[in-house]
C-alpha cells in the first residue's frame, strides 16, 4: 500500500568498498564526483564526530511524524546507515536516546536526518553518531504510516535504499555504489595535484593557489 511500503532487505555494497571509501573525507569525494552530491549544509554530526561509511537504509516520512524510524531499525543489519526524509522540519524531533539505545544495539552506524532530534544528554551517553539539522524537545506524532526502503530526498539529495553515506565534520555525501570507484579515482587525482603543487611551492618559494590552472 503507498505510505506504507517496507522493503526489508536491500543490495549493501562489500566491505572491501565502504574501506576504501573510508579512507577519503567528504571534501575529497565531493570533489570527485563531478555532480554535486552533497547534503544540505546544515545537517552535521550533533551528538559526535565519528565517521560515518555505510549503506544507507531509507525512511520516508509523513510530515511531523516519526514512527517508521522505529520500524527501520528493526530492518537494519550491523553497519547500516539510516536515513530519514523528514522534509527539512525542525519543529519536532524524529529521533531521541531511546531509538539511538536500540539502533546501537543493532549495530547500526548513525542516523542522518532531515530534521531534528532531541535527548542530548542521553545521546552523548552512548555517543552514537546522530547527523541532523537540529535538536528541539517536542516529539513527533505517533502516526504509523512511512515507507523503508524506497527512495527518498534527505538534504536536498536523492538517496536510494543501498547507496552508500559518508558523513564526517564537513557534512555529509551520498555515493552511488556503481560510481564509486571513478569518483575515489577523480579524488585520487585532485589530492595528487594538491601535494604536487605544495611540494613546488616549498622548494621554490612561489604560491599557486589556483589548483585549477
Amino acid at each position: 500500500m503507498i505510505g506504507k511500503r517496507i522493503n526489508p532487505d536491500i543490495t549493501r555494497p562489500c566491505q572491501q568498498l565502504l574501506d576504501r571509501l573510508s579512507k577519503f573525507s567528504t571534501t575529497d569525494l565531493c570533489d570527485g564526483a563531478i555532480i554535486f552530491n552533497a547534503m544540505d549544509y546544515h545537517i552535521k554530526p550533533m551528538v559526535t564526530t565519528k565517521k560515518i561509511v555505510g549503506p544507507a537504509i531509507t525512511v520516508k516520512l509523513p510530515i511531523g511524524a516519526s514512527v517508521a524510524a522505529a520500524e527501520a531499525i528493526k530492518l537494519a543489519k550491523k553497519g547500516d546507515i539510516l536515513v530519514l526524509g523528514g522534509h527539512g522540519i525542525c519543529n519536532n524531533a524524529l529521533w531521541g536516546d531511546h531509538r539511538s539505545f536500540c539502533a546501537k544495539l543493532q549495530g547500526i552506524q548513525g542516523v542522518v536526518i532531515d530534521g531534528a532530534f532531541r535527548d542530548i544528554e542521553g545521546n552523548e551517553a552512548l555517543d552514537f553518531p546522530i547527523y541532523a539539522r537540529a535538536c528541539c524537545c517536542g516529539a513527533a506524532s505517533k502516526n504509523t504510516s512511512g515507507e523503508i526502503n524506497v527512495p527518498i530526498t534527505c538534504g536536498g539529495v536523492i538517496v536510494n535504499p543501498g547507496d552508500i553515506i559518508v558523513g564526517d565534520r564537513n557534512g555529509v555525501v551520498v555515493i552511488r555504489p556503481d560510481e564509486a570507484d571513478e569518483i575515489m579515482a577523480h579524488a585520487k587525482e585532485k589530492i595528487a595535484k594538491q601535494a604536487a603543487i605544495r611540494k613546488r611551492m616549498l622548494e621554490t618559494g612561489t604560491v599557486e593557489s589556483n589548483l585549477y590552472k
